[in-house]
């Protein structure tokens, strides 16, 4: 795929892109936004556990504060960088550049900035939240959503802010790092929407079709997404690794700190940090996208037009149905496995979940929606996830050309 992305980049790039020394090497503040970016994920699977094993008793919170310099760590770097090109950067710096009311940025630093702003607006908000509805019964209360589309737009930003520098330095000797970084960056972005899904995707919800129709909806785009743009091979794979590797980072590093119940009502009476549940089984739907992409991802991203939007649709069309398909196969005897007690151990934190206001009973270990699975319901996930994939492929020719 690098002498695909090499071509399509090719006549534009010397056109729009800098042509300075250093627009040969990506900056180190690159490495830093991506680095700041792993905050997102991090910080709110933490702020969840510490309101399922502590309760909320203030803002300053450690989960809260990594959550916010997740966002503002990125847009204070891309601020600087903005100040620097606007009035000390020379014609070639500006020209790699959009500018807003005379200012001058990368698209991905106006994102982020504005993401970062919604991020920090929604601290306050959070906080009267809370002062005057008390504890969240729901992950996404008004606030948090607010803060989750802050967070989302940061990401985007920070995503696309290394992608221009992928496509800018293809063929140069960093071009593999600058892949690699962006692959990264997806793979954050799987797990801050694995986060925010997991109301929908607890274990004991996998065997209904509203589990398989939100996956639908996230999984095929974000992981087609390296998989086309990035300048490597098996980009699918190494994001979902990222996201399982840190899912996994959580589950096992949290119950390794006490913790104690702050609020009423305590039914469950836990002693430690709350994990999240165990990673869903992203790894064999990644590697089959990777496959598909392998073998026909560059006969379709070499045929432009509508001959090659077409051929764009067949892949989505192969890439839903095996998407689907394979995760049917493989979470739903897993989930069996994780609400029983064999999965109560350090490894699968199967029982080790439930926040300490949730009263044990036999429901822990049984599917909430036993009869909420049909086939009409599995035909809607498929069909969701064909349209998943096929905006990820058009997305994927669009992000591509970015180069600024």
């Amino acid at each position: 795929m690098n002498a695909i992305a090499a071509e399509l980049n090719a006549p534009v790039l010397s056109a729009a892109a800098p042509t300075t020394a250093d627009s040969t090497r990506m900056p180190a503040r690159t490495y830093l936004t991506v680095l700041a970016m792993a905050g997102l994920p991090l910080g709110i699977a933490w702020d969840i556990s510490w309101h399922i094993s502590i309760g909320r008793d203030t803002f300053w919170t450690p989960a809260h504060i990594l959550i916010q310099l997740g966002g503002v760590v990125p847009a204070l770097v891309f601020l600087w960088q903005a100040w620097q090109t606007t009035f000390r950067g020379t014609a070639a710096d500006r020209a790699g550049a959009i500018s807003l009311f005379g200012i001058y940025a990368p698209l991905g630093a106006w994102v982020t900035m504005w993401g970062a702003l919604a991020m920090v607006t929604s601290a306050p908000f959070d906080d009267w939240w809370h002062n005057t509805y008390g504890l969240d019964v729901k992950i996404v209360s008004p606030p948090h959503a607010v803060l989750g589309l802050g967070m989302l737009v940061v990401a985007i930003g920070v995503l696309l802010n290394v992608l221009s520098w992928q496509n800018r330095l293809v063929g140069t000797a960093h071009a593999k790092s600058a892949a690699l970084l962006f692959t990264i960056a997806a793979g954050l972005m799987v797990t801050m929407k694995s986060v925010f899904a997991t109301e929908y995707t607890w274990p004991n919800n996998q065997h209904s079709s509203i589990f398989y129709q939100v996956l639908a909806h996230v999984f095929p785009f974000l992981l087609l997404i390296p998989a086309r743009v990035a300048n490597i091979r098996w980009g699918a794979t190494i994001a979902a690794g990222i996201y399982t590797a840190l899912m996994l980072f959580m589950v096992w590093v949290l119950p390794l700190f006490p913790a104690q119940a702050r609020l009423a009502p305590i039914y469950n009476p836990v002693t430690h940090m709350v994990p999240p549940p165990f990673p869903l089984l992203l790894l064999v739907p990644a590697f089959a996208i990777d496959l598909l992409m392998l073998f026909l991802g560059r006969k379709a991203i070499s045929i432009r037009g509508w001959k090659g939007l077409l051929l764009d649709l067949a892949l989505a069309i192969g890439v839903g149905v095996f998407f689907i398909g394979l995760m049917l196969a493989i979470q739903w005897p897993f989930s069996k496995f994780l609400i029983s007690p064999a999965s109560d151990n350090w490894f699968f934190a199967g029982n080790r979940v439930w926040p300490y206001y949730s009263r044990p009973g036999e429901w822990m270990h049984q599917f909430w929606t036993k009869d909420d699975f049909t086939l009409r319901g599995l035909g809607i996930a498929v069909g969701v996830a064909i349209i998943s994939a096929t905006v990820g492929l058009w997305c994927g020719r669009w992000m591509l050309r970015v180069r600024r």
